[in-house]
C-alpha cells in the first residue's frame, strides 16, 4: 500500500495505491477531476479503470464534488455512510447546498486559487452504504468509522495495519491549533466522535485540511474544550451577525 497526497483545489487528496487497484479516500471537488485523472494516467501510468472505490465522507463540495463524475469516467463504486435520506433534501437543503458552494468559493479566494466551476449534484446514490466498523468493499484493511457531528453522515477511515485514521473534516488545523470545523450541526455527536478517535490511540491522523498530524493529549484536550455545546451552523451564524449589527446600530 502506498498513500499519495495531492494538493487539491481547497483540500488535500489522498489516493491509495495497490498493485492491482486504487482507492480514493474522499470524493474531492469537481475542480480536482482533471488533477486526479492526470495523476493516475500520467504519473502512475495506470488506466482510470484501476480506480475501484471512492469514499464520500460527507456531502460538502470538497468531499463529494467529484464522486459522481469519477464513477461515470472510471466505472468505480462509491461508498458512503449508511444514513437514510439526502443531506441536501428539501428547499432548505437546496439553499444549504448553494451556501456551501459559496463558502467553498470563499475559501478558494482566501487561498488565492483561480476561479473554478465547483458545481455538483446535491443528490448522491452510493453503491455501498457503510455501517460503523464495516470494512471498505475490496479494501478490508480499511474500516469505516461513524464520526458524525460536522454533518449527520460523517465517516472517518481507519487503516488497521498502521492504526492511522483519515478523519476528513472532523478537525482542522489553524495557526498551529486543532479546532472544530464549521459547521457543527450535532455538537453532542461531535464530542463523542472526537472521544472515539482518542480512544483508538491512532499512530497518526490524516486531515483533509492540514495533512498528516500527530496530536498530543494536550492538543486533543484543547480541541474538546473548544467543541461547541450548541449547533454551530450557517443560519445561526447569520442570525448572530445580524443581531450584532442591530446592537451596533441601536
Amino acid at each position: 500500500m502506498k498513500l499519495h497526497k495531492l494538493e487539491g483545489y481547497i483540500q488535500s487528496i489522498y489516493l491509495v495505491e495497490y498493485q492491482d487497484k486504487l482507492l480514493l479516500l474522499d470524493g474531492c471537488s469537481r475542480a480536482d477531476i482533471h488533477l486526479i485523472k492526470h495523476f493516475i494516467v500520467g504519473k502512475l501510468h495506470r488506466p482510470l479503470s484501476d480506480l475501484k472505490l471512492v469514499v464520500v465522507t460527507h456531502m460538502h463540495p470538497d468531499h463529494a464534488g467529484a464522486a459522481n463524475t469519477l464513477r461515470d469516467l472510471t466505472g468505480c463504486k462509491i461508498a458512503a455512510a449508511n444514513v437514510s435520506g439526502q443531506w441536501y433534501a428539501g428547499i432548505d437543503g437546496k439553499l444549504m447546498h448553494f451556501t456551501d458552494m459559496l463558502l467553498a468559493k470563499w475559501v478558494a479566494k482566501r487561498m488565492r486559487k483561480p476561479r473554478r466551476n465547483i458545481w455538483y449534484s446535491c443528490w448522491l446514490e452510493p453503491d455501498y452504504r457503510l455501517d460503523d466498523g464495516e470494512p471498505l468493499p475490496g479494501f478490508p484493511e480499511w474500516v469505516a468509522l461513524f464520526t458524525q457531528g460536522h454533518t449527520d453522515r460523517d465517516l472517518s477511515l481507519h487503516h488497521l495495519p498502521t492504526n492511522c485514521i483519515y478523519v476528513a473534516d472532523l478537525m482542522v488545523k489553524v495557526k498551529g491549533r486543532f479546532i472544530p470545523p464549521f459547521p457543527v450541526f450535532y455538537p453532542n455527536r461531535y464530542r463523542n466522535s472526537i472521544k472515539k478517535v482518542i480512544d483508538l490511540a491512532p499512530s497518526s491522523i490524516i486531515l483533509a485540511h492540514g495533512g498528516e498530524v500527530y496530536p498530543t493529549e494536550q492538543e486533543f484536550h484543547y480541541l474538546l474544550e473548544r467543541a461547541p455545546t450548541v449547533p454551530m451552523t450557517h443560519w445561526r451564524s447569520v442570525k448572530s451577525k445580524f443581531k450584532k449589527a442591530l446592537r451596533k446600530a441601536a
